[in-house]
């Protein structure tokens, strides 16, 4: 599994970085670099890594592209989930080929005298980093794909849904880390607290659209439709990398 780590960060910081510069090329390239660095660091240069870790580069690389494409036209949006998917099974199905990660990762985590990191496996601690990084930016440019196949988000320059409800784009990453945060440490229970904490505080924000509906270009039904597609999105993106952690 740690080619499946390795491009999730690369993931991560690509997205990060595409939301900082405007050059498309910039985090494309950035991507496989990542990759790069990453195979150093953890000492993943065995002949089946070399191979996963291709795949992670070419599709860290296609989902920035892919991904950038959908946001500027409003058409594909299925893209870039398809290239992600598809080399997350891969790299899932063809995990034997992997070792364990090694190097610089490996001495720092038995180095470092932090409590729950010194004794953990050094391959869970590069995925635990990796399904962080799935959290934040990347988590909503997933939102944001889902949001978009079924009609939800308009192309950039378009009034959108979003507009009503505000820093979804902040309350996101910030919902999902606590979930997965939570679920690292045992207390599921507690994480479902903030799911519903979430739909109690929305509830009023959404509900008092109604009274701007009538010769609104973006009515309830939308808002309501996109907070809800949303939201499950976001929380499957954030049980997903719980899983992947543990």
């Amino acid at each position: 599994m740690s080619a499946v780590a390795v491009m999730l960060i690369a993931m991560g910081v690509a997205d990060a970085v595409r939301r900082l510069i405007r050059p498309v090329w910039v985090p494309v390239v950035l991507a496989p670099v990542v990759v790069i660095v990453c195979a150093v660091l953890a000492g993943l240069w065995h002949l089946g890594d070399l191979a996963l870790l291709a795949v992670a580069a070419a599709a860290s690389a296609g989902w920035v592209m892919l991904g950038a494409r959908a946001e500027r036209t409003g058409a594909h949006q299925g893209a870039p989930l398809a290239v992600v998917a598809l080399a997350m099974a891969t790299l899932i199905v063809l995990s034997g080929w992997a070792s364990d990660v090694g190097g610089l990762v490996a001495r720092w985590s038995s180095w470092v005298d932090v409590p729950a990191v010194g004794d953990m496996d050094p391959t869970r601690l590069l995925m635990i980093v990796g399904a962080a990084l799935l959290q934040i930016v990347t988590g909503n440019q997933l939102v944001r794909l889902v949001l978009g196949s079924v009609g939800a988000v308009k192309p950039e320059g378009q009034p959108q849904a979003s507009d009503k409800l505000k820093g979804g784009r902040l309350l996101g990453p910030m919902e999902r880390l606590l979930i997965y945060g939570l679920g690292l440490a045992g207390q599921l229970a507690a994480a479902t607290a903030v799911v519903a904490a979430k739909s109690i505080i929305r509830f009023p924000e959404i509900n008092a659209q109604k009274a701007f509906q009538n010769g609104n270009i973006i009515g309830i039904d939308d808002v309501t439709e996109y907070f809800l597609v949303g939201s499950f999105a976001s929380w499957i993106i954030a049980l997903g990398g719980l899983a992947l952690a543990q």
